[in-house]
């Protein structure tokens, strides 16, 4: 278990103001005793515990997932390497949870591999490049989120066939940038640092003339689809007209309406229970965005599998219509307790929900406005935590599959500076930067990690593969 490093209750330093508070100076000073305490050496290393068990892991997870689709979940998690890394975050906070670490406390993202980075449309109908998802998010050492994003890009870029030498110079590209922009916005003001954001179009005008033609080609057209992405779009997409009314295409396994999943009175019964929900989750909102969405009315609902690492919980989509027939999309995504908090001594939360939501508009430059969360009981009489935000707003992501080693160590830098920009927001950027440095030192150690840690990775991938091939566990493939 970690405590948390509080910098503000200790005794001041030499450099501390006449209220005794930390300065500037004391605080990257702490940072670079946490260096000499915990070295970067140590930190490149990894050795798994002799009682590991990733399977394990992961079927204790399962045991609180909806069962018929827990297949769905290990068949996606099977197709590979990289798709099981997409799903193991509870592996890695076992691991990392074992591992020397520094203290230095910030807002984690607590899934922060390549994936979980993309396009959004910020309220201010700019198109946005920031972290997209936080079901994991949670108060921890700030190198753990690092790791997890500088270990997918050395995953992904195994399974995409780059030479070793290729993603060692991916890995330490991305650590770079984050000690970098680190450091950057540890020299900044406050406002600056939180007004921070990537501006997408900007961005691929920034580096337009050292892509080549198809490349950018492929980048515009995947901004120019993520505008598309909207509820309006995912009317045209998941619904089709019956009586009049829009209702939701029946899509099994992976969309299912309720009235497919229940019959008669137990289908009335849950649209009731999701009609009340709407209405707690309207508290948490905004007053503003309150009057927009009481313009609204539930229309249906439909179960959906999202993900790979969230398969198997409970999520929804849901329908809404304003008076003019114009379409709403919210998800509804169930809310466990983060795989970090048991590895943490940190904060709890009367809902999961709220500390998703809470979380997210502390590390996301900007967040949508329908984002809240609820809590109510099942139609199994369980009380289970919500957060909702919209669908599709503009919603986007980069195919990982398919980029070349130039790309996704282009790539790696981007969602490296984002993440720097969250932590610099949510957490002591002082300190993190005394640590970290100005030398290349932390970008080797990073890198060395990532190499060590995608040999579990490959590993645990097998692992999987042989509890599926014996009947440990049952897959479904392909869907």
């Amino acid at each position: 278990m970690i405590e948390r490093s509080n910098l503000s209750v200790a005794g001041p330093g030499e450099h501390a103001d006449a209220a005794g508070r930390w300065t500037r100076a004391d605080r990257a000073e702490y940072g670079k005793a946490v260096r000499r305490r915990t070295p970067f050496g140590v930190m490149a290393e990894y050795g798994p515990t002799p009682d590991r068990d990733p399977v394990g892991l992961l079927e204790t997870q399962s045991a609180t997932r909806i069962p018929e689709l827990v297949p769905v979940r290990y068949g996606r998690m099977a197709a590979a390497p990289f798709a099981f890394y997409r799903g193991a975050a509870a592996v890695m906070a076992e691991d990392l949870s074992h591992a020397p670490t520094t203290g230095l406390i910030t807002q984690l993202c607590g899934d922060a591999h390549l994936s979980n980075f993309g396009l959004f449309a910020t309220p201010e109908r700019k198109l946005a490049f920031d972290l997209n998802d936080f079901d994991e998010t949670y108060p921890g050492p700030f190198e753990w989120d690092v790791k997890r994003l500088v270990a997918s890009l050395a995953v992904a870029g195994r399974d995409n066939d780059h030479s070793g030498k290729q993603c060692r110079r991916c890995t330490r590209a991305c650590a770079a940038e984050y000690r970098e922009t680190m450091v950057y916005q540890a020299g900044r003001g406050e406002l600056a640092v939180w007004y921070s954001g990537i501006d997408a179009v900007a961005q691929l005008d920034e580096v337009r003339e050292v892509l080549d033609s198809s490349t950018r080609k492929r980048i515009q057209k995947a901004i120019d689809k993520s505008w598309g992405r909207d509820s309006v779009q995912a009317l045209s997409k998941l619904t089709t007209v019956v009586d009049g009314r829009p209702r939701i295409l029946s899509m099994p396994p992976l969309i299912v309406p309720i009235e497919e999943i229940f019959t008669g009175a137990e289908a009335e019964q849950l649209n009731r229970v999701l009609i009340e929900r709407l209405a707690h989750y309207r508290d948490t909102l905004q007053p503003n965005h309150r009057a927009l969405f009481d313009r609204f009315e539930y229309v249906q609902a439909a179960r959906k599998v999202v993900g790979v690492g969230s398969v198997g919980t409970r999520a929804w989509i849901v329908l809404l219509r304003g008076p003019g027939n114009d379409p709403l999309f919210l998800q509804v995504k169930e809310a466990q307790p983060s795989v970090l908090a048991e590895h943490i001594d940190g904060p709890s939360f009367p809902n999961q929900g709220e500390r998703v939501v809470a979380g997210q508009r502390l590390m996301q430059a900007a967040s949508d406005i329908f984002l809240g969360w609820q809590q109510s009981a099942g139609e199994d009489g369980v009380v289970r935590d919500f957060y909702v935000r919209q669908l599709r707003d503009g919603k986007g992501s980069a195919v990982v599959q398919t980029m070349s080693p130039e790309l996704m160590t282009r790539y790696g830098r981007l969602c490296a500076r984002v993440l720097a920009h969250a932590h610099a927001r949510a957490g002591d950027r002082f300190a993190i930067a005394g640590y970290l440095g100005s030398d290349d030192d932390f970008d080797e150690a990073m890198s060395a990690f990532a190499e060590n840690y995608t040999d579990q990775n490959a590993r645990d991938h097998a692992a999987l593969r042989r509890a599926i091939d014996d009947g440990t566990v049952t897959a479904q493939l392909g869907v």
